[in-house]
């Protein structure tokens, strides 16, 4: 039984009740109407935080894990970067902060020093990478918006890493054929991360393998896509999720079959595939 045929059959067996019991009929009623409410409060609350985009299906439970172990360690400068990010009207393109915590620990683990990163917007998940760099590490960052980076610039000059980030404005693609035709590039990124437009992650991917080192690891992220990757065809879906939806889909299939990685989808923020290449 669905929702609407749920409420009708208890409005109905309260109409019944009140002929015998009105008082009764009346509390049961009142109840009924108080807990729809807050069902609807809630329903209206999940994931209106920025940068919000957990595949959790409770809400306390994510805040929970913000709150406990994400917030706490968050490093000052990603701190004033995500909060002003979150004033941007764009402010739902941004890197949730769980995802940045991982990110920046994963980069510590695997000692990564040369970097890449495609798609910036206002520099969270960038920050969180120049961070986890050492003195001399390195970050080729590309975005086709200068101005979004620019609002983040001033936070990550004042954390004191600005001079590990090479930035590019303008498409990928074409910064990616040049460093492939130089073979001195090939197999010299340590880590790449992706998170720009969705229609063109498999021809990054075809570049990509040539430039992360065997052993380095590429992230692709969204490749849960809010979820809709599993959502049925006549599923309602916001227009841009849905046109980009079969792209990451297309993604993940190739990804599963590609033999020169190793991959793990992680449910960090909206979907994160770690690729280790291995050949």
């Amino acid at each position: 039984m669905d929702a609407a045929s749920f409420f009708q059959a208890e409005l109905f067996s309260l109409k019944t009740q009140s002929t015998r019991c009105p008082e009764k009929a009346r509390e049961e009623k009142k109840q009924m109407a108080t807990n729809t409410e807050q069902q609807q409060q809630t329903e209206a609350g999940r994931h209106q935080e920025v940068g919000h985009k957990s595949l959790l299906q409770s809400d306390a439970l994510y805040q929970y894990i913000l709150e406990t172990s994400v917030y706490p360690r968050e490093h000052e400068a990603m701190t004033e970067l995500r909060e002003l990010t979150a004033k941007h009207p764009w402010n739902i393109m941004t890197t949730s902060a769980d995802e940045g915590q991982f990110l920046n620990m994963l980069l510590k683990i695997i000692n990564a020093k040369n970097t890449m990163e495609i798609g910036v917007y206002t520099g969270y998940s960038l920050l969180a990478t120049a961070l986890a760099l050492p003195e001399d590490g390195k970050i080729l960052a590309m975005d086709i918006n200068k101005e979004n980076y620019e609002l983040g610039l001033p936070v990550i000059e004042k954390a004191g890493v600005a001079h590990k980030i090479d930035f590019r404005e303008g498409p990928a693609l074409p910064v990616l054929d040049e460093l492939i035709e130089d073979e001195k590039n090939h197999g010299s990124f340590d880590f790449i991360f992706v998170d720009a437009d969705k229609d063109n992650y498999l021809n990054y991917h075809k570049r990509l393998i040539e430039l992360v080192k065997v052993g380095g690891l590429i992230g692709y992220d969204n490749t849960l896509w809010n979820g809709s990757v599993v959502a049925p065809p006549d599923a309602p879906l916001r227009k841009y999720v849905r046109y980009y939806r079969d792209f990451v889909l297309e993604l993940n299939k190739a990804l599963a079959v590609d033999p020169r990685i190793e991959i793990c989808m992680l449910p960090v923020g909206d979907g994160i595939t770690l690729c280790r290449r291995i050949k």
